[in-house]
């Protein structure tokens, strides 16, 4: 991505360029880039006179997966220069290799066992060894064959360090050793008298810590005799690998005084015999750094045995080091799990294993980190994590019960609205109450793994100072009315100091910024005043993150807004994995580019469906960016399918999971009313007949909806109007439907007025009624089952509910609902209007009970269905004559308004139907309407429906009915000069502003 032929200030890596090197026998060479001249690959050859030997070098050279190498190129075009000067390397060394097969003399050994040496492996630094015997070929030096390419004496070392590790290295690449002050002068006879600068050479940083240690052995080692330094420092090598000589590892490993041994939660192995191991040698290029990998079954907490530090959480929040090593849990509430060192030094064999905090009382606030004030635990079994009172009520993933509370690391935070949210197994933050599913579909990208079941998530990212693209940047234009600079793909960008700061723009207004992400709002379009101090959006207090194959938007540099994909670390070209990063920032793919770079939550967005680019030059970087909207679309799409089609295949396989209750439940201030039996009404029925009070019997109660009681019916027991308390529902079963997702079928015929079923669920309040549907609405939850009992009452057989919660609706239904009285509560039953056979679906219609007003596809099937729910049936259409009066009524009602005379669609005059709306004065051809008739009833235009989904619309344009609803308004509306109105793309001219 370069803009007039200058590179930004921070460019993506290409993934095409080369992944780690592969070394052979000391040597580095660089996979080549397709394209690029490709040189003839180093190949291995031994000599017919001996047994072939597999080469055993060192792992000093090659990074260790998933860390990235002291010299590890940052940029694209670095990896290039570097590829240069290692092929004048490798000519280099071919020349010298020509010369020794000229040689026809023996090569003399120029050290012998027990020499401490320099050794140099291309692109790392040098690193003191000590020659030793290879316990394979029982010889410390071989000889490359004289045919060889690569022909010479290789001599067998040992690497000084805190890692086992040994391999072959050529005798010139080797240096006796006579001190750390050597090196400087090693340093710069490597390079090119030109190329030499002042400055003091360094070691990197990452292996900084190692190469220390290796220089302080080997200084000990060089002022030893031959014979002790042989002892003291030579490998030891069994069936499990080399291990360090036992007073070596004592040294690197020291007990501390009065520490008391602790049994170790990995069960110790005996030492098995020493055999020779083939591959007891790592190959070249393995850096030199990072716990070495063991299979367990080494003893010791030292360098050959090693188990994690993090078994448990601790509440103190900051007293865990969060550190290799074996553990011991902690005997008090806090079920956390420790170093024996960093629960100190006083302990007596028969003292509890205590941390500091369980020993004092004291506990730490998880959310806060606070002590002061009084803290409370969570009641789950092995949690141990204390909160405020106040900072686990603000935390909406709080579970609160009888017993106290479950906190929020129960609870995934990217599916808390679905039920599966606390269910299966969850990865937690180690600092702060945040946990997901296990797996990529939940985890926020840029999350650190520690174990299988603990992460330092991504609220933990901290910029870097000095690093622009660590910096936050946010839109230049309102997320809800896309004003502002309404070019979504603006090369203008809001960058502040302070995300809650407001930036003002002459065509919106003044924008409120979100801290977190990008976003960036109208006050007004929020419904909100202007904020003081810190403001984030909602999906950011909602605990929203960008996850691995999100299709985003991206602001990189001078760059425009560009598509890309959020991959995973482990899908991604090996370089690009190695390259510098924090904790919080994910690698993404750009589209059209094919690079990929590093970046945070502060500088992406999501893509969604419909987004459009401004209008790109046909060359350059321009026809870059139009191939990469193309590439997002298409992505986009693919992913979607494939996450609907897997959701889809879930959802098939059982119903979603709710809690089945066989009555109604209050909750909050609602109550169930109990009437006094003298209240209760007496039917005339008599006890002779042969089903009294049955539904086909001429009950006084059951005509007046009333239940009869059995301590008032003359029919007692026997009366058959009691279905309510009995439950007496004809069998049913829950299946599977085409296009209607689950639904309820009769297993037995059923007659005509026949009690089918009750409609349970929780009995809430108005104000809690529109709570949930708000939460619903939030969280793109799309399935209501809330039915009004009366003013006060509403049922929601959503989390709890009976088999009536899976009926579906239909315009021509074979059930209805009616509301009867029992006991003096109001209940509502569902009765059938019509036999129903066996095998037949259950359904009501949701027109008469059903809350929302939202314009829904109806999927019924019946022959008068109206197409939407909420839409009266065709048939129930009223004859022409009460059509008219009530025509007449609708004038009467918008009498005072003056609507437009001309067609909203076409232009032109003549007869017109007018919108009820009271604030719209909008008027249509019945022809332009698709229509052959006037609309009964209360009409509203299409102007305030969504085009795409049918949803109450948001954005409108101002020259047609177009509009469009919040999730589809993106890149469907433009300003039209001069005026500044807002057209769609089939009204105004097609054409944008360049977005460069």
């Amino acid at each position: 991505m370069v803009s007039k032929g200058k590179p930004p200030h921070f460019e993506p890596c290409c993934g095409e360029g080369p992944n780690l090197p592969a070394d052979t026998e000391g040597l580095v060479a660089l996979a080549s880039k397709e394209g690029r001249r490709k040189r003839r690959p180093i190949k291995l050859k031994h000599s017919s006179a001996s047994n072939p030997v597999p080469v055993e070098v060192s792992a000093a050279s090659q990074p260790e997966e998933g860390t990235a190498a002291p010299q590890q190129i940052q940029q694209a075009s670095t990896l290039v220069e570097d590829e240069e000067s290692l092929e004048e390397d490798e000519e280099s060394l071919e020349e010298e290799e020509e010369s020794l097969e000229e040689q026809s003399t023996p090569v003399h050994a120029g050290f012998s066992v027990g020499d401490v040496v320099w050794t140099k492996v291309p692109g790392y630094p040098w690193w003191p060894c000590m020659v030793s015997t290879d316990p394979e070929l029982n010889t410390h030096l071989k000889h490359k064959a004289i045919n060889s390419r690569t022909a010479g004496v290789m001599y067998h070392v040992q690497y000084f360090g805190d890692t086992l590790e040994r391999g072959y290295i050529f005798e010139k690449n080797m240096v006796s050793f006579r001190g750390e002050e050597q090196y400087v002068e090693l340093c710069h006879g490597d390079k090119q008298p030109a190329s030499r600068v002042s400055t003091t050479p360094s070691v990197p940083r990452k292996l900084h810590a190692q190469w220390v240690v290796g220089i302080t052995q080997a200084k000990e080692a060089a002022s030893l005799a031959l014979e002790e330094r042989l002892v003291k420092y030579t490998f030891t090598h069994d069936s499990g690998g080399p291990h360090l000589n036992p007073n070596m590892l004592a040294k690197l490993c020291p007990a501390e005084p009065g520490q008391y041994p602790v049994p170790s939660r990995r069960s110790p192995m005996p030492p098995s015999p020493a055999s020779p191991q083939a591959d007891s040698s790592t190959s070249l290029g393995k850096k030199r750094g990072g716990p070495r990998k063991t299979d367990g079954k080494q003893n010791g907490t030292g360098l050959g045995g090693i188990s994690m530090g993090l078994g448990g959480f601790n509440g103190t929040g900051g007293f865990q080091c969060v550190a290799d090593g074996d553990v011991v849990p902690c005997e008090g509430q806090c079920c956390g799990s420790f170093h024996l060192s960093c629960l100190g030094s006083t302990l007596k064999p028969q003292d509890k294993l205590l941390c500091p905090d369980c020993t004092s009382g004291v506990h730490q606030c998880f959310s806060c980190k606070l002590s002061e004030g009084e803290v409370h635990r969570c009641n789950v079994l092995h949690c141990g994590m204390f909160y405020h009172d106040a900072c686990v009520r603000n935390n909406t993933l709080t579970v609160f019960d009888n017993k106290g509370f479950h906190c929020p690391l129960h609870t995934c935070i990217s599916c808390h609205s679905k039920p599966k949210a606390t269910k299966g197994k969850l990865m937690r933050c180690l600092r702060c109450p945040v946990a997901y599913h296990t797996g990529e579909v939940c985890v926020a990208a840029g999350s650190e793994m520690l174990t299988p079941t603990t992460i330092i998530c991504t609220n933990h990212f901290s910029p870097k100072k000095g690093y622009s693209h660590h910096s936050h940047v946010n839109v230049s234009w309102c997320f809800v009315c896309s004003k502002g600079q309404y070019l979504l793909l603006c090369r203008t960008t809001v960058i502040l100091k302070t995300a809650s700061d407001t930036v003002c723009h002459p065509v919106g207004g003044q924008l409120l910024c979100c801290e977190s992400c990008p976003a960036a709002f109208h006050p007004d379009c929020l419904n909100i005043a202007m904020p003081d101090g810190s403001w984030f959006c909602n999906d950011c207090r909602a605990g929203k993150k960008p996850k691995y194959r999100d299709i985003i938007w991206v602001k990189l540099g001078n760059y425009r807004w560009w598509p890309a994909e959020i991959q995973h670390p482990r899908n991604i070209p090996t370089n690009i994995q190695h390259l510098r990063h924090k904790i919080g920032e994910f690698p993404v793919f750009f589209f059209g580019s094919k690079d990929y770079f590093w970046t945070h939550q502060g500088r992406v967005f999501p893509y969604m469906e419909g987004d459009r680019g401004s209008r790109v030059q046909k060359t350059g970087i321009g026809k870059v960016f139009k191939n990469a909207l193309l590439e997002a679309e298409n992505r986009f799409k693919e992913i979607k399918m494939e996450r609907e089609a897997k959701e889809t295949q879930e959802n098939n396989r059982k119903p979603p999971p709710y809690k089945y209750i066989k009555i109604n439940k209050p909750c909050g201030r609602v109550q169930v009313y109990t009437a006094d039996v003298s209240e209760i009404p007496k039917c005339n029925c008599k006890p002779t007949d042969e089903k009294p009070c049955g539904f086909e019997s001429e009950c006084l109660n059951r005509m007046l909806m009333y239940e009869c009681h059995p301590q008032v019916c003359p029919n007692a027991e026997r009366c058959c109007n009691q279905d309510f308390t009995k439950r007496h529902y004809p069998e049913t079963k829950i299946i599977k439907t085409a296009g209607k997702g689950w639904g309820l079928v009769a297993l037995r015929d059923i007659k005509k007025g026949e009690f089918v079923n009750e409609y349970i669920g929780e009995l809430i309040d108005e104000e809690e009624c529109r709570s949930r549907i708000k939460y619903y609405q939030e969280n793109d939850i799309t399935h209501f089952y809330m039915l009004t009992i009366d003013k006060d009452r509403i049922i929601d057989a959503g989390p709890k509910g009976n088999y009536s919660r899976f009926m579906n609706h239909s315009c021509q239904p074979n059930c209805d609902t009616q509301k009867w009285t029992v006991n003096g509560d109001t209940r509502v039953g569902l009765f059938a209007v019509c036999d129903i056979p066996a095998g037949t679906e259950l359904t009501f219609n949701y027109n008469l009970d059903c809350l929302g007003n939202e314009k829904t596809a109806c999927r019924c099937g019946a022959s008068n269905c109206s197409g939407f729910l909420g839409d009266r049936p065709k048939a129930a259409e009223p004859k022409g004559k009460k059509a008219k009066k009530k025509v007449k009524k609708r004038r009467a009602r918008n009498e005072g308004k003056e609507s437009e005379d001309e067609c909203f669609r076409c232009g032109d005059g003549g007869q017109l139907v007018l919108c009820d709306r009271k604030s719209c004065t909008k008027a249509f051809h019945l022809s332009c309407l698709d229509r052959t008739k006037r609309p009964f009833g209360r009409w509203d235009c299409p102007w305030h429906h969504c085009d795409v989904c049918g949803k109450p619309s948001e954005a409108f344009c101002q020259l047609c009915p177009n509009s469009f609803c919040k999730n589809h308004q993106e890149g469907a509306l433009r300003l039209l000069p001069p005026k500044g109105q807002l057209c769609c793309q089939e009204t105004g001219p097609n054409s944008i502003m360049s977005s460069r």
